[in-house]
């Protein structure tokens, strides 16, 4: 962020891991006062501990952060989370939580912060997926989150538009835990190309800069090779 931008306020979700730890840092590298939504503590930023799949609880961090930086400048929602496997196979409790973090969690958050964003003409980042744009099998629940993601963030889009900078990033695979605790079947084979995270989170960071007046509508951002895009 450019110096006349320092001491933003920002709220990231899923600020522990992955995307989310990585834009928290390059937040506070460049200036920003950044509070994380998630279960676990960040070691990159103050955390409000909340499970974001219990969406009145989430409204509620959300406020509590923005109660806490003394207002609100931008809203980053990284927060996500899959269990690859067939639909026939994957519980409802299950299926229903992917959609919750990833969809309503994010709805949620945004719902909470946009008076404050309206106020400061701020900017809402909302992260999709490769996913988002193209279906895949055993991967209904993710599929079906992010296609969400995509349809709510350009309908905010075109809802405050001039009044709140609304940014849709879709990243492709990226080098974090998000795939650790997958069956092997579901993991990137070892050859798999993947983008590292901080690259990414710089994207963010910029998008977030940009002068008044310049609005990144949306952004793909992954490594050369990736095999779900388009």
């Amino acid at each position: 962020m450019s110096s006349d931008r320092n001491n933003q306020r920002v709220v990231v979700t899923g600020g522990s891991s992955g995307l989310g730890a990585a834009v928290c840092r390059r937040l506070g590298e460049h200036g920003a006062d950044v509070i994380s939504l998630d279960r676990r503590p960040s070691e990159q930023a103050e955390t409000i501990e909340t499970d974001l799949s219990d969406t009145a609880a989430a409204e509620r961090a959300t406020q509590t952060a923005i109660d806490r930086l003394g207002g609100l400048d931008a809203l980053v929602c990284c927060a996500g989370t899959d269990v690859p496997g067939p639909f026939d196979a994957t519980d409802r409790e299950t299926w229903e939580r992917i959609v919750a973090v990833n969809l309503l969690a994010t709805a949620a958050v945004s719902r909470a912060a946009l008076p404050q964003l309206l106020e400061q003409s701020g900017r809402l980042v909302t992260v999709a997926s490769t996913l988002g744009h193209r279906a895949v099998g055993d991967a209904s629940a993710y599929c079906a989150s992010k296609f969400g993601v995509i349809g709510f963030t350009r309908a905010l889009a075109a809802e405050y538009r001039g009044r709140v900078g609304v940014t849709l990033l879709t990243p492709g695979g990226m080098h974090t835990a998000f795939f650790d605790a997958r069956d092997e079947q579901y993991k990137p084979p070892p050859e798999a190309v993947l983008a590292d995270p901080d690259d990414v989170a710089d994207a963010v960071v910029w998008a977030l800069d940009r002068p008044a007046g310049i609005e990144i509508k949306e952004l793909a951002i992954m490594a050369p090779a990736e095999a779900s895009w388009p």
